[in-house]
């Protein structure tokens, strides 16, 4: 919902650092997939009850994952970039969830099973919007950086990084905070499945 206002302000902080990076021989691709190693220490730790140790982990996983694209930019963006970054997210969105169910099975289980779903539901109707607007040429104009089409909604990722660092800070309500956002995340999900039926119409055929 906010990502697209909060882009230029993460390109002004990460810029810079990028810019070094690059200039050491660091690439996008490498920073994604040191970003998604250390994002996956984040389920350990959430199994084992530490969540501050995971709410650290996290937040280098996302920064890194900020990282990535800024270097892109610096170097060459590339179509198996933007692939790899988006992929390896959704793995660890799902890593989230998963360690609080291991953490308390009896608490949290049925609602990280719930909240995974809903991932599921963003996930797919984002993708699949993607896929047809990328044959179709499309362009998102408030996100013109993004390797693929950037669908918004409800719930992007700024709303999720949000509700990681929630769950980790408030662990005794993981339940409640799970399905509130698995709420938003169906709206988010519904709307996506809208746009996708009214923006992907039928063509006319000639008569």
């Amino acid at each position: 919902m906010i990502d697209a206002a909060l882009i230029p302000l993460q390109r002004r902080l990460l810029q810079p650092v990028a810019r070094g990076l690059a200039a050491r021989g660091i690439s996008a691709n490498t920073t994604t997939l040191v970003g998604f190693g250390i994002g996956l220490l984040a389920l350990p730790a959430l199994a084992a009850q530490a969540y501050w140790l995971a709410l650290i982990i996290i937040l280098i996983n996302r920064l890194l994952d900020g990282l990535d694209g800024a270097i892109a930019r610096e170097t060459t963006p590339s179509d198996r970039g933007a692939f790899l970054d988006i992929a390896l997210d959704f793995l660890f969105y799902a890593a989230v969830p998963l360690g609080f169910a291991l953490a308390d099975p009896t608490a949290n289980a049925l609602a990280a099973a719930v909240l995974m779903a809903a991932f599921i539901g963003t996930g797919t109707s984002f993708l699949a919007f993607a896929i047809i607007a990328a044959q179709r040429g499309m362009r998102p104009a408030a996100y013109p950086t993004k390797g693929i089409f950037y669908l918004g909604g409800l719930t992007e990722g700024a709303e999720t990084i949000g509700l990681f660092v929630l769950i980790c800070l408030l662990p005794q309500h993981f339940s409640v905070i799970a399905y509130g956002f698995a709420i938003a995340c169906a709206l988010t999900t519904a709307s996506r499945l809208w746009q996708g039926w009214r923006v992907f119409v039928p063509p006319v055929e000639p008569n």
